[in-house]
Order: C-alpha cells, then structure tokens, then sequence
C-alpha cells in the first residue's frame, strides 16, 4: 500500500491515516496499525486506509473532502509506555502542537490549512500509544508488537460510532491474501 498510487488519489467519506517513521521502530506504530487492519478486516468501500509515511503538507491532496479522519500514531507523552491516547476535534490540534517531528508538523499544517480555508474535515480523532522503544530499526519493540491488535480493535471501535462495522476477516482469507 501506497500514497502514491494513483487509485488512493479518489476522496473517500471516511480516511484511516497512519502516520510514523518504520525505521525508528515503535515511531512506525501508526503505519503498522494501518497494515494489520487491512490484513485483518474488510472495510467498505468508502473507507480508504492509508500509509501516510512521514509525509507532512503531501497529505492534503489526500485528506482534502474527507468527512471523517482517524489518525493513527505513536505518541509521545508524559504517561508510560503502552498507554493509549486518544484526542479529538480542538484536542487534536492542541496535541500536534506540542509534537515535535517531521510528520507531525505536517499532519498540523494540514489540519490548519483545510481549517483556515474553509474545508475543515468535521470529524476528526487521533488514536496512539506511547511508544516503548524510538531507536533505529524496523520492527516494532515486542510491547508494541504484542499490544497492535487490541490497539486495532480500538481503532476499529472509533470507526463503529461513526456507523462503519468493518468485517474481520477469517484466518483463512489471511493467509491466501
């Protein structure tokens, strides 16, 4: 899955959006949520799960005219490693202020630039986890490997009061996928 593909380029009602660096390990949490979720689930059509990357302004093509956006990442904050955050509507904003990293400062001047221009996306909700290891490497610390699936469910639990019941799907159309 990538950003790049010309078939992401459609606008969807409701976007999924990883964000994070793989190769810093626990940073990549956001894209890896969004990998096991399009392994594991089927989502309707008018939902778009995307890898995000550490693009930053590049994501405004691809967010502009969505309605409902879940952002998913690692986040840093004061709690300990492991505890899930969760931020919406002004929080959100608030929360990518106080983040310092590349892709984070992108997703912000996104989120301001649809604002001041009138294109606000309505509903928006960060879903993230404090990371237990941000050094060089591109797998994720055994805590956030081991935590990805019930973090998952809870991305999938946001998705459900917007009204969308994403289908798991079965071990055996995982496996010939």
């Amino acid at each position: 899955m990538s950003v790049i593909d010309d078939q992401l380029v459609a606008v969807a009602p409701v976007t999924v959006l990883g964000i994070g660096n793989i190769i810093l390990r626990d940073e990549g949490f956001g894209v890896r949520a969004v990998e096991y979720l399009e392994e594991h689930f089927h989502f309707p059509h008018d939902v778009r799960l995307l890898d995000g990357g550490t693009l930053g302004p590049e994501l405004l093509h691809f967010v502009t005219g969505t309605e409902k956006l879940l952002i998913l990442d690692a986040v840093a904050g004061d709690a300990p490693a492991g505890t899930v955050y969760r931020f919406e509507d002004d929080a959100v904003m608030a929360h990518f202020q106080e983040k310092m990293s590349s892709h984070e400062i992108g997703i912000q001047d996104v989120l301001a630039w649809l604002t001041v221009t009138e294109r606000a996306i309505p509903n928006v909700v960060v879903l993230g986890m404090q990371p237990y290891e941000v050094t060089a490497g591109l797998s994720l610390s055994p805590e956030m490997a081991a935590a990805l699936p019930r973090f998952a469910h809870r991305a999938v639990e946001e998705l459900v009061r917007w009204g969308i019941v994403p289908a798991e799907r079965s071990k055996q159309s995982r496996q010939s996928a």
